[in-house]
């Protein structure tokens, strides 16, 4: 299996996931003091949404990419050229 087809079957499976889920969440550590004994922190959880065009996207970047890369191989004259 080459690298084009490897990114093609990333791109498909990205754009499912984003369609799936169409967003995550992570926490991000902000802020942090020490003052004497004292610690403070602060965690922010921050969301992003995944816009429905950019799974689509990949999805169908994805599939041209492959069915591109399948015809360049089975057509002998494209290499010679």
């Amino acid at each position: 299996m080459n690298a084009a087809k490897i990114a093609a079957i990333v791109l498909i499976l990205a754009g499912v996931l984003g369609l799936a889920y169409g967003s995550f969440s992570f926490t991000k550590e902000t802020h942090e003091a020490k003052i004497g004994p004292v610690e403070l922190s602060v965690k922010d959880k921050q969301t992003i949404n995944i816009p429905v065009w950019a799974g689509v996207g990949a999805i169908v970047i994805g599939g041209a990419l492959l069915v591109f890369w399948q015809q360049e191989e089975l057509d002998p004259s494209a290499a010679a050229n």
